[in-house]
This record gives structure tokens, C-alpha cells and sequence, in this order.
């Protein structure tokens, strides 16, 4: 009660002393919401403490005045301190030198629910970046709904990765427009940030037909800097993205079920998946993004036409072309080369998408892209990357097919004919690559370590060059002196092609 009396009197001294935030940044302490620190955040605040509040490194930040990620009766006091002074503890910032995406929840709610959406506002400012448009503004923001994504993403790690559909399809950052968009977080990219963006960037030069374009910004969520995040292109069938007829959920025609098919290898286990067992005895386990909702008719065409694929595949005479008849070998190669460049460990564990055109004898291409947080992960002082991605892999990380196609002779004839394009046209690239993407989100990478201290974001040019280094160039040379003697020709296999035709 007498706490509660002296901020009562000092309410009065001090009802006209406010302190705000500036860019669209809250203040460090204000607990309200309201842009502004004052007595009313001193009480809630005391609230707070004498709860039990526990500090968030989301929802309760702004609470936690000195920094020390609690919530403790030091951040009452040091509050209070700064209204009397006019001075409060710094807030990190956004470093300016990148798009900024301000968003804010309806009633600044937190977004706890990889499931269910939240309303929210949102305006980007282009800071000055000529390269791009602003959208919107604080006084006119535009609509969206969000949610949280990711799996191990989500659940593990203290910056988190959030799922964005517009009110409408927009433009963004020179990005054709969509209503589908996803903040990565990069949360465990310790190579430096370039999990995504290097390949994806090679699968483009690579013929691929679509892989999802990303542009580096800074985000501030409810008024709270939250650093460094890659607004990305979602996984989606578009004119503008994968590009096969929309399929409609629970078809029953059965002239229509052969496509458009957009599905991913998967990881884990879910009622509405296709799942069978390998031919080497493992799960095999798809998830249809579209159709998402399978009648029967699909459901069986679909099962029976994997299943069918898998049988083939696991044929014992490797000269036998039946799988062919499957799966599209020039898109597997160049899918499979980038896997190899990253040694992406998870390559196709999960995370790992197929699509097929309607038609009786389309084929299941590989792509698009996604997820190469585990880029590199067997690094060790002593590891020198002189392995496939599929050899000794770790029990609980089965890669589906790859080995088993791997035998083909056909198949390392194709790889290493697209493998010469990769070598001798867009390796030499790389390194003007790497340098000028260092440059650009360098200034962004210290204010996100700033804000996420446990993160992998500091010295951010350092690590792209120890990546480039130690693991990169290391896993290239071994791949060139797997890959890189001379091609024979072969009358009737593959020659290299655009993949997409």
C-alpha cells in the first residue's frame, strides 16, 4: 500500500511528463502499448512484478527496463528513475540500411500460434533504398493477417519465424504481387545468413523454374525491434511461383487427379499425408499442399503413382529406365547438385518439394528449394567435407531415394553434365556474391545481435568468409574431383537440357 501511495503522489508531480518513442519504436517501458512512458506504466509494471510476471523475449521485453531478461522490482525502480531524469536505458534499433516492415497486432496481441492468425497493420518503409517502394505509412497502414510457422524454428529458438497473408495481393520489395509471404528468421544460420539466399540463387542460374525470391529487412512487431528477417516468397502454386494448374480440393473426376500436384518429402508424420513404406523399409511420408483436402479418387491416384515410382526406383538392374518414367531426371540432378553444394545433411529428410503438371505421363520434378538450415551442419575442426550427403547419414535423418537413384548410371551421367555448367559458369560467381551480400545486411546483422544476443548474427562478414572457406570451397573441390573428369556422351541418355522442359 505505501508503494502504491508514493506512485500515486508521484502520478501527480509527474501526470504531465511523458517520454516517446521514435520511428515507430515503443520506448523501453512502456508496458501499455501506448507509445508513450508514463506513471500508468509504472503501475502496471509493479503489477507485473508483484505477479510473477517472467520475462519474454517477445511480450514482456519492453517491461524489463535494465536489460537483465527479468522482471524484477531493479526495473521499477531504474523506471522511475529515468521518467524523473527524462532519460531511459536505450532500446535496440534498426540499423537504417535496409527496408524496415512495421507491424502491428490488433490490441498489440501476442503471436503464440503457428495455427491461428491474428489481424494486424502494416506499413514498409524503404529507408531511403531507391532500389524499392514504400507501402503504406503509420497514418495509412494496409491490412494482413499473421501467425507463427516453422517447426524446430519455432519451438527452439527465441527469435521466431512468422507466416503473412496480405488483406490483398501486393508487390513487395520487387517481388511479383501474392497475398502469401513468410518472415525467416535465421535464427540458426550460423554460416552467415546465406542458408537460403546461396541456393536459391544457384538454382536460379541453374535452370530451375522457380525458387522463392527473399529481400533482407528489419522488422519492428508492436512497436519492438526484432531484428533481421528475410521477407520470402511462400511456397505457393501461382502463375508466379509454382506454376501447374491449381488442382481443386476433394476432385473426384478422375481425368483431372493427374495434376497439378505440389507435395513435400516430409519429416514427421501427419494424418492427411500419402504414406507407405520404402523400398529400403523406411516411412515414406508426403504432404499435398495442393490439393491440401484429398478425396478418394485423389488420394489413390496419387499412392498409387509414388508407390509406383518407388518400385521402380528399387529395381535391381540399375540400367533399367522404368523410374525415368517417374520422376524427371534433369530437374533431380540440379535439385540434388545443390543439396550436395550446401551438404545439406537434411536434403531430402524433409523440407524437400515435388511437383507434378496434369497428364498421364508428367513426371514428378524436383523443386522448389527450401530450408537449408542445416547447411553445412557436420562441420567440425577436423571434418573435410569429402562425403555425399546421403553417406553415413545420421540414423534419425533417412534421405529419401537419393542413395538408391544415386546408383543409376544414368543419373551420375546427368548430374555430372549439369554439374560442368555449375563448375566452370556460376562457381566463378560465388564470391562476388557472398562479398556484396556482407556488405548489404552487415550494419542489420549488429543491431539484430544487439536485440538477440544468443544469436547467430555478430560478425556476420567474418562468418560468410569462414564459410566460403571451410566448408563451401571445401565441398565444391571435393564434388569437382568426384564430378568433374570428362563427360562421355551417351546417344541415349540425357543431355543437358533446360530442366524445365
Amino acid at each position: 500500500m505505501k508503494i502504491r501511495l508514493i506512485i500515486f503522489l508521484m502520478a501527480i508531480m509527474l501526470s504531465s511528463i511523458t517520454m516517446s518513442g521514435q520511428g515507430g519504436l515503443r520506448p523501453r517501458g512502456d508496458v501499455n502499448c501506448d507509445w508513450e512512458v508514463t506513471i500508468a506504466d509504472v503501475n502496471i509494471l509493479l503489477d507485473s512484478v508483484m505477479s510473477g510476471a517472467k520475462y519474454h523475449s517477445y511480450y514482456t521485453y519492453a517491461l524489463d527496463v535494465n536489460g537483465d531478461r527479468e522482471i524484477t522490482i531493479a526495473d521499477i525502480n531504474l523506471l522511475i528513475d529515468a521518467i524523473l531524469s527524462g532519460e531511459l536505458p536505450p532500446m535496440p534499433s534498426y540499423s537504417g540500411t535496409l527496408p524496415v516492415l512495421f507491424i502491428n497486432t490488433e490490441g498489440h496481441r501476442d503471436i503464440v500460434s503457428k495455427e491461428d492468425y491474428l489481424h494486424a497493420d502494416w506499413w514498409l518503409d524503404n529507408m531511403g533504398n531507391d532500389e524499392y517502394e514504400s507501402i503504406g505509412s503509420p497514418e495509412y497502414p494496409l491490412g494482413m493477417k499473421i501467425r507463427g510457422r516453422g517447426n524446430y524454428t519455432w519451438t527452439n529458438h527465441e527469435k521466431k519465424p512468422f507466416r503473412l497473408k496480405l488483406d490483398y495481393p501486393l508487390s513487395i520489395l520487387g517481388m511479383p504481387s501474392s497475398h502469401h509471404w513468410v518472415l525467416l528468421s535465421g535464427a540458426d544460420y550460423w554460416i552467415g545468413q546465406i542458408n537460403d539466399m546461396l541456393p536459391f540463387e544457384i538454382g536460379r542460374q541453374m535452370g530451375m523454374a522457380w525458387n522463392p525470391r527473399q529481400v533482407p529487412i528489419e522488422v519492428v512487431l508492436n512497436g519492438q525491434y526484432i531484428g533481421l528477417y528475410h521477407l520470402t516468397e511462400k511456397i505457393h502454386v501461382d502463375v508466379n511461383r509454382v506454376n501447374i494448374v491449381k488442382q481443386k480440393d476433394n476432385e473426384t473426376d478422375s481425368t483431372l487427379v493427374t495434376g497439378g500436384w505440389l507435395m513435400e518429402i516430409d519429416n514427421y508424420y501427419e494424418p492427411n499425408q500419402i504414406a507407405f513404406t520404402e523400398g529400403n523399409g523406411w516411412p515414406f511420408w508426403a504432404t499435398p499442399h495442393s490439393p491440401e483436402e484429398l478425396s478418394s479418387v485423389q488420394r489413390a491416384y496419387i499412392t498409387d503413382f509414388l508407390m509406383q515410382a518407388d518400385s521402380a526406383i528399387y529395381c535391381e538392374d540399375k540400367s533399367n529406365m522404368e523410374w525415368e518414367h517417374y520422376v524427371d531426371i534433369d530437374s533431380l540432378a540440379v535439385f540434388y547438385i545443390i543439396q550436395e553444394i550446401m551438404d545439406n545433411a537434411e536434403g531430402f529428410h524433409g523440407s524437400c518439394y515435388f511437383h507434378k503438371h496434369r497428364g498421364d505421363s508428367t513426371k514428378l520434378i524436383f523443386g522448389p528449394l527450401w530450408d537449408f538450415g542445416s547447411a553445412f551442419s557436420r562441420y567440425t575442426d577436423t571434418y573435410e567435407f569429402n562425403h555425399f550427403i546421403y553417406d553415413n547419414a545420421s540414423s534419425n535423418l533417412h534421405l529419401r531415394w537419393i542413395a538408391e537413384i544415386a546408383k543409376y548410371p544414368r543419373f551420375q551421367l546427368c548430374v555430372r553434365q549439369h554439374w560442368q555448367r555449375f563448375y566452370h559458369d556460376i562457381y566463378p560467381q560465388l564470391d562476388q556474391l557472398l562479398d556484396e551480400y556482407g556488405d548489404r545486411i552487415e550494419a542489420a546483422c549488429d543491431c539484430d545481435y544487439k536485440r538477440w544476443p544468443k544469436s547467430e548474427c555478430n560478425n556476420i562478414k567474418n562468418r560468410i568468409n569462414f564459410t566460403r572457406n571451410n566448408c563451401l570451397n571445401k565441398k565444391i573441390a571435393w564434388l569437382q574431383s568426384q564430378w568433374g573428369w570428362p563427360v562421355p556422351v551417351d546417344p541415349e541418355g540425357p543431355q543437358s537440357k533446360d530442366i524445365n522442359e
